[in-house]
């Protein structure tokens, strides 16, 4: 664990750092717009982790409403949308501390899951989802622009799916 770091909600004035460090690390980019519209609509679950007065990761969520991936039933569901830490800053917990403050924000916005999409062959981002909870729902063939299928992962955050977790 990585002790001397901050999570905090995102500002507009991060954008080059945040911008930055998606195109360092992965390879769906996005534009300011992109960033900024999910900053606007859902401030207190777009999150950067900094290091000495430097942003060093984010972790953007938002939330939606449709039919749950869990039940059969209509939801509220918080989307990690996208989720980066600085190569030279991972493996000290930074993108640990950034999933679980997004879990409880998201939590506390009234959704009752979370989901992400994770290409198959990052095996180090599976493990830290399974770590939190997460669990494979299902394979989304071709999901990436570079034909790669990704997992479906889900987290309960119901009473009752918390429950199951104790």
């Amino acid at each position: 664990m990585y002790s001397n770091y901050l999570i905090r909600e995102f500002r507009p004035e991060d954008i080059d750092a945040v911008m930055t460090i998606n195109k360092v690390c992965l390879p769906e980019n996005y534009s300011p717009a992109f960033f900024l519209e999910h900053h606007y609509e859902n401030p207190k679950i777009f999150l950067v982790a900094e290091v000495e007065g430097k942003v060093i990761g984010y972790n953007m969520c938002r939330i939606e409403f449709g039919i749950s991936n869990l039940r059969t039933t209509f939801a509220k569901k918080g989307h990690v949308i996208s989720i980066a830490v600085m190569k030279e800053y991972r493996n000290r917990g930074i993108g640990y501390g950034l999933m679980t403050e997004g879990i409880k924000r998201v939590r506390e916005c009234g959704a009752t899951e979370i989901y992400l999409e994770v290409r198959v062959s990052n095996k180090p981002a599976i493990e830290l989802y399974r770590k939190l909870g997460f669990k494979a729902s299902r394979i989304i063939e071709a999901y990436y622009r570079d034909g790669e299928d990704a997992y479906l992962m889900v987290k309960d955050l119901s009473e009752a799916g918390l429950s199951l977790m104790v």
